[in-house]
């Protein structure tokens, strides 16, 4: 592998985290020789929350989060330990250089690894400067060598921009968020959104969608009349002319314009034009136009192909993937990237003939001071990108070669004729150049017929002249294509964020993608935005979030104070906030037409533990449970199905138990719908089921059923899951890890004992007679399943088969204990846990 500013063997290993890679290496830095050590982060390595308790939608009121709710900065990914990562990493250096992404965001995470890193770096006296940030668009050899050659620091602003973006749709967002679901989610039970999310972007990106929606609803198609003549010279073909009056809306009028054409049967050609046009090479890329031809030409949805673009530049392929500028740097190697696509067959031609005969100027674009446009950076082939990669690749390169050819250039004539007191004409275009075109074909002039020889004076004869009537039509749903350029157009998300928040509106079902990527919105998404139109129009029309997004592009550029935009911002929106809560009526009866109320929706299931009357279960996103005796609602896990379980009860608040199951092929478990919602014991956090309930005696609980630690994650308990025989199984309760054993016995129970090697409890199993797989026909045994040789064959561990990631929260890891000293963790079997993964599948 080679590494640049450096020399010598390079040492390569896997740092503590386990994703992110540490390589060594000797090189010159700063006119000395120093040891580099260059690793990565992956993304964000910290984001913004709220404090512990202002996360629980039940305690606190949803006004608190725009002021008195604290934030702090979190990990991104707990399970990374990036923090202690990075600090074990860079301990004892004294220089650190920050090649994060050149754009805003990735200058916030420099000050995110700087905070991690810099309370462990060497303090070394007299020297100035310890910080160094390198600015580049590519990887490749010569941008990196420039960038190492050019270090500047990292941009304060920049980051402080993107802190107050996060803080800003942090409490917008959670605020109107938690308010809507709350009231709409127990009022209603056919909504199908597990979320009725409110965001600054996403919200007015919605509205446009909506707005189309409601232009073609409202449309009303109108008939009008137009003239086609028909006409001929000789043995020349037909040719169809078009009327120069277009059309009218009278049919009395438009009979009477046929009838004056209709006094004569000879067209008289009045004049021939004949105009040398040219249609222009395309500007340099941007992200913008990236992302709406990947929609409208390649079928890519933009967040799928901004991963894909991102995947394409950080293997070299492409330069950096997120920028607003369309015009070429003056120092550019155009030569040097084209000269790099002369041996790919596909457009080989092209690149010879424009390296022979020189390059065109690119047409000049807009500067945003960012980075360059998007351009290959090295050759490839679709056997090394893979089918998405290598397509939109090759539309990269093909508008790179593009933006360096001549014009397409063509002829266009025109024939105006007279029939009558009626003027008409018919026009055709001939090429003379393709240009451009060669490699961006689906651009060039299509082939036609000929236009007719003919000059001033001329005379054709009329085959026929007849009044058509036809209809107007109704604009269809917005492409993602045409709302890419409506965000970028009134300022709504930058060019990183807009594929997320149209990726959003798709994941909370406000709208659905039909054929050609085009957005039709859902009831939900329609009741939505015509209530926020009702109560205050500007929490969904864009001009509020652009003025924002100028506020935050002041602060990036220093213009602007942090503090009071953040400030200023949050007042006003938690003044909507307030008028939106005491004016939601509005919304509900728009509501109440489309939807059910919850007591109407769903069928009996299971009984209440307070008034012992059926609650429902409704299926719809969210499944819940609802009593309509007790006006309550009571969550349920979701992705999976809910049935109920043996009509046993918890013996902590009396309702009946519930089996949630993933499938035939999955793992299921109890759980009683009350303490799902309200954890009854400290150490449980909602979203718990009966498999990591704490609860010391229930037959149900983790202390009950819970066997040894997982053979996989760190946190999770292996259950038995009395409900699985004959084909009885025992499932991690955090992870999708199942492990398959004692098929065919008649019983299996936990055991009070536990093993002593391994700490896990042990397994009593009893067979039938006539199918024991036990040595000696024996038909019972009691045992560990991951120590005792005679379980040793019948033990089997699998993945359970997941239709979504699963609903559950965290907490403590337990081991049974009966209050005999075994709280704690199973060990995990050392011999044992590899004889088991040797069975994975």
């Amino acid at each position: 592998m080679k590494f640049p500013f450096g020399s010598g063997t390079c040492a390569s290993r896997k740092g503590l985290n386990g994703a992110c890679s540490v390589h060594e290496y000797t090189g010159s830095f700063q006119g000395q020789t120093v040891r580099f050590k260059m690793t990565s982060v992956c993304g964000h390595v910290m984001s913004l929350d709220f404090i512990g308790k202002y996360n629980n939608w039940d305690k606190v009121d949803p006004a608190e989060l725009f002021s008195k709710a604290p934030t702090e900065k979190k990990e991104a990914n707990p399970k990374l330990n990036m923090v202690k990562f990075l600090q074990v990493e860079a301990k004892g250096c004294d220089y650190v250089v920050l090649w994060l992404d050149c754009d805003k965001e990735g200058e916030n995470i420099c000050f995110e690894v700087l905070d991690a890193i810099q309370p462990v770096m060497n303090r070394g006296s007299g020297r100035e400067r310890s910080v160094y940030r390198a600015k580049f668009s590519s990887i490749t050899d010569t941008d990196i060598w420039n960038a190492m050659n050019r270090l500047g620091e990292p941009n304060r602003n920049e980051a402080l921009s993107v802190d107050a973006r996060q803080e800003l749709d942090l409490r917008i967002g959670c605020a109107f968020t938690r308010f809507q679901t709350k009231y709409f989610q127990g009022k209603y039970g056919n909504l199908d959104s597990s979320l009725i999310s409110f965001g600054p972007c996403q919200t007015p990106t919605l509205g446009f969608c909506v707005e189309r929606h409601d232009k073609i609803q409202s449309f009303k198609p109108e008939s009008y009349w137009v003239l086609q003549a028909k006409v001929f010279k000789g043995k020349d073909s037909l040719l169809t002319l078009d009327w120069n009056r277009v059309r009218v809306f009278d049919r009395e009028v438009g009979q009477m314009f046929v009838n004056l054409a209709k006094t004569s049967r000879e067209a008289m050609v009045e004049s021939v034009s004949k105009k040398e046009k040219s249609k222009q090479r395309p500007q340099a890329l941007n992200t913008v136009e990236m992302l709406r031809v990947a929609s409208s030409a390649l079928g890519m949805g933009p967040q799928h192909a901004m991963q894909i673009a991102e995947r394409l530049y950080t293997q070299g392929y492409i330069s950096y993937p997120r920028t607003e500028t369309t015009h070429y740097p003056e120092n550019f190697d155009l030569k040097g990237t084209l000269k790099q696509q002369i041996n790919n067959p596909n457009w080989a031609e092209e690149v010879k003939a424009l390296l022979s005969s020189g390059l065109n100027r690119p047409r000049k674009g807009a500067d945003a001071g960012d980075h360059p446009p998007i351009t290959p950076m090295r050759a490839a082939s679709e056997g090394e990108l893979g089918s998405d990669g290598w397509r939109l690749y090759e539309y990269i390169t093909r508008h790179f070669i593009a933006t360096v050819s001549q014009d397409c250039k063509y002829l266009q004539t025109t024939i105006d004729f007279i029939i009558g007191t009626e003027a008409f004409s018919c026009s055709g275009k001939t090429l003379i150049s393709p240009g451009y075109t060669t490699v961006m074909p689906w651009q060039g002039i299509p082939l036609e017929e000929a236009m007719p020889a003919c000059e001033h004076g001329d005379i054709f004869t009329v085959d026929e002249i007849k009044l058509v009537e036809k209809q107007t039509s109704p604009p269809d749903y917005l492409t993602e294509s045409e709302l890419i350029t409506l965000m970028e157009k009134h300022g709504i998300g930058t060019d990183a964020s807009i594929p997320v928040h149209i990726n959003n509106i798709c994941q909370r079902n406000y709208v659905t993608v039909e054929n050609g990527r085009k957005l039709k919105p859902t009831n939900l998404g329609i009741v939505l935005v015509h209530g926020y139109y009702k109560i205050d129009a500007e929490l969904v029309l864009p001009t509020i979030r652009s003025a924002v997004e100028k506020q935050l592009n002041l602060i990036a550029l220093g213009k602007a104070n942090y503090q009071q935009v953040l400030q200023h911002t949050l007042d006003i929106f938690k003044r909507k906030f307030h008028y939106f809560v005491d004016s939601i009526t509005s919304m509900d009866e728009l509501m109440e037409v489309s939807f059910s109320p919850i007591a109407a929706t769903g069928k009996p299931l299971s009984r209440c533990g307070k008034c012992h009357r059926f609650m429902k279960y409704i299926q719809a996103k969210p499944s819940r449970l609802h009593c309509s005796h007790c006006d309550e609602t009571y969550s349920l896990p979701q992705n999976g199905a809910i049935k109920l379980y043996k009509e046993l009860r918890c013996p902590l608040d009396d309702f009946e138990l519930v089996l949630w199951t993933s499938g035939a092929r999955g793992k299921s478990y109890p759980l009683c719908p009350y303490c799902f919602s309200n954890p009854p014991f400290r150490d449980m956090k909602k979203g718990m089921g009966c498999n990591e309930c704490t609860h010391p005696s229930c037959q149900h609980s983790l202390n009950s059923l819970g066997i040894g630690q997982c053979v996989e994650c760190d946190s999770g308990v292996l259950v038995l899951d009395p409900t699985s025989g004959p084909k009885w199984r025992m499932g991690c309760n955090k992870c999708n890890v199942v492990v398959h054993f004692f098929e065919h016995a008649h019983k299996v129970q936990v055991a009070q004992e536990s093993c002593d090697a391994c700490d896990a409890s042990l397994v009593a199993v009893d067979f039938n007679k006539t199918r024991t797989p036990l040595p000696g026909s024996e038909t019972q045994h009691t045992g560990c399943v991951f120590c005792d040789p005679v379980f040793q064959d019948l033990v089997e561990l699998k993945h359970a088969t997941m239709r979504h990631a699963m609903y559950r929260g965290g907490g403590a890891r337990r081991g049974r204990g009966r209050g005999r000293g075994r709280r704690g963790n199973p060990k995990k079997p050392k011999d044992k846990m590899a004889a088991l993964a040797a069975y994975f599948v």
